[in-house]
């Protein structure tokens, strides 16, 4: 399934992924990629992932970041010095 990062917690350690059925997805820093699980302002990222139903609701796991698409429309970096 599609979605997006709809916030992280880095310090937690968690977030949320709003799935293109806008449902809710929990989603912990083990099921990110390797080496991307010190995410920081994420949200708004295109994802991928699979849906497993936990004791505690449905959980996002396996996510990949889909590079260079942002859900919403953003203003784009600047080279600015």
């Amino acid at each position: 399934m599609n979605g997006t990062i709809k916030w992280y917690n880095k310090e937690k350690g968690y977030g949320f992924i709003v799935g293109e059925d806008s449902q809710d997805y929990f989603v912990h820093y083990t099921a990110l990629p390797q080496g991307q699980q010190d995410i920081r302002n994420e949200e708004n990222v295109k994802v991928s992932f699979e849906v497993i139903d936990s004791q505690r609701g449905k959980q996002a796991q396996e996510v990949v970041f889909l590079k260079g698409e942002k859900a919403k429309e953003s203003t784009p970096e600047s080279d600015e010095e």
